[in-house]
């Protein structure tokens, strides 16, 4: 039985046994003194599985949920009241309840992200020439936050020309935002790079020229995270990068963001970060352990975790 002295919350979604943000936001409470319990729940995706999960947690006293894939989306469909940067997203990843017991849904990826790029890093957007890989809704639910530090100038690089200008179409009246194919991306050169595709988890990369990242100033950021460096990171540092980071700051930071928009106060995310990076790292020396149900199969093992919203089997993980 809950106890009904804290406030709860979960994060949904399917599979998510494997899920870090019970132990993410079990340390901003601790930091914060916040009261709360937080876990992680598995739900069905049989049609309205998700609403009625929702419907439930709330009649219970539930105050908030996180929501990874593959229910981004029927989030998006659910909430009564959306943030513009839900609308712009298309998707939410965060769930309240306002006092009338409405639901009010937000997404937090793109603040993550900057946030992480910015203020973890210290590398400034602004004026700066960017380069998105991707057009998927990883990139899509980025794009507002991003062009809100007014770069100099934000590409969308995807194999199919059409998606990308489509997310183009979203953001017309933000400017300068332009889509193009890898292809067409020869003779160009950019200060920031960003991974928004899921050919890391297959150890693939877009096909990138050589020459892209412009000497001793370019940065590189993969929205993917792992123990080890990702495959872009490695790429990245190869062909001249000076710094080229993992998502494991942004999944802190969009969880921070969560729970400030849920408790009204912003914990440290340093020392979050650090902790899941030394758990990572520790996780590649240690014996392998048993698989949690969800994944019982070979077609079922989990990927090379990734922060983002790829639609890959239904098995992208970003929380």
């Amino acid at each position: 039985m809950h106890d009904i002295s804290l406030d709860h919350y979960l994060v949904v979604g399917n599979p998510i046994a494997h899920s870090k943000s019970p132990l993410i936001h079990t340390e901003f409470a601790k930091q914060t003194q916040q009261a709360i319990h937080y876990e992680a729940l598995l739900i069905d995706t049989s049609s309205g599985a998700f609403a009625t999960a929702v419907n439930a947690f709330r009649a219970n006293g539930g105050k908030g949920l996180n929501v990874t894939v593959p229910f981004k989306q029927a989030a998006w469909e659910f909430v009564q009241h959306r943030s513009e940067r839900a609308k712009r997203a298309g998707a939410v990843n965060t769930i309240g309840f306002n006092q009338q017991g409405e639901s009010w849904g937000d997404n937090t990826d793109g603040v993550g992200l900057v946030r992480d790029l910015t203020q973890n890093q210290g590398k400034s957007l602004t004026g700066q020439r960017i380069l998105l890989l991707g057009a998927g809704g990883a990139v899509r639910g980025v794009l507002e936050p991003i062009l809100a530090e007014k770069p100099a100038s934000c590409v969308i690089a995807n194999r199919t020309l059409e998606k990308a200008q489509v997310l183009v179409s979203l953001f017309a009246e933000i400017e300068p935002l332009s889509a193009c194919t890898y292809d067409a991306l020869a003779g160009q050169q950019f200060d920031i790079i960003i991974n928004g595709t899921s050919a890391s988890l297959q150890g693939e990369l877009p096909p990138l020229p050589d020459n892209i990242i412009p000497a001793k100033r370019g940065w590189c950021y993969d929205m993917m995270y792992a123990a080890t460096r990702t495959p872009f990171v490695q790429w990245a540092l190869e062909h001249g990068a000076i710094c080229a980071r993992d998502g494991l700051g942004m999944l802190v930071e969009q969880a921070a963001e969560s729970f400030y928009l849920w408790r009204g106060v912003r914990p440290k995310t340093e020392p979050v970060i650090e902790h899941l990076r030394y758990l990572l790292q520790q996780s590649v020396i240690t014996a392998p352990q048993p698989l949690p149900p969800e994944y019982a199969g070979s077609e079922n093992r989990p990927e090379p975790t990734r922060f983002g919203d790829w639609e890959k089997s239904g098995r992208c993980i970003d929380f």
